[in-house]
């Protein structure tokens, strides 16, 4: 029993790992970071604009005197984000509605791909 714990351990170990290096994105426009070595600072952003907007963000976020964590959205932004997230909600349901029918393993697993591609689109929120 205690195999199976050690396992259990080590792949949420290994799991949390792999997250943790492929969800590196700039902080700016979401694209995906590339692999850095290991010498010095790890990149935040994709390039210099990205940097150039994300300071320029920063200091009129400052000049506002909102805190500097603050997420300030459009009314189209925030339309367009709960859009997305009825689409993934939906999505969801029509999982549990083909679980609950009885529907082919392969058939559920092709469903589930599709929800998980939904949830990582809806990640990449610029």
């Amino acid at each position: 029993m205690r195999g199976l714990a050690e396992r259990v351990d080590s792949s949420h170990d290994e799991t949390a790992h792999n997250r943790k290096r492929s969800g590196r994105h700039c902080g700016w426009c979401g694209l995906h970071l590339p692999e850095g070595g290991n010498i010095g600072r790890r990149r935040r952003y994709c390039g210099q604009s990205c940097r150039q907007r994300a300071y320029e963000r920063r200091t009129a976020v400052q000049r506002t005197g909102l805190p500097e964590d603050a997420v300030v959205l459009s009314a189209t932004e925030i339309a367009e984000l709960q859009d997305r997230l009825f689409q993934l909600r939906c999505a969801a349901e029509d999982v549990v509605t083909a679980a609950d029918d009885g529907a082919e393993p392969g058939e559920l697993r092709r469903m589930a791909a599709e929800l998980a591609e939904a949830a990582k689109d809806l990640e990449q929120l610029r």
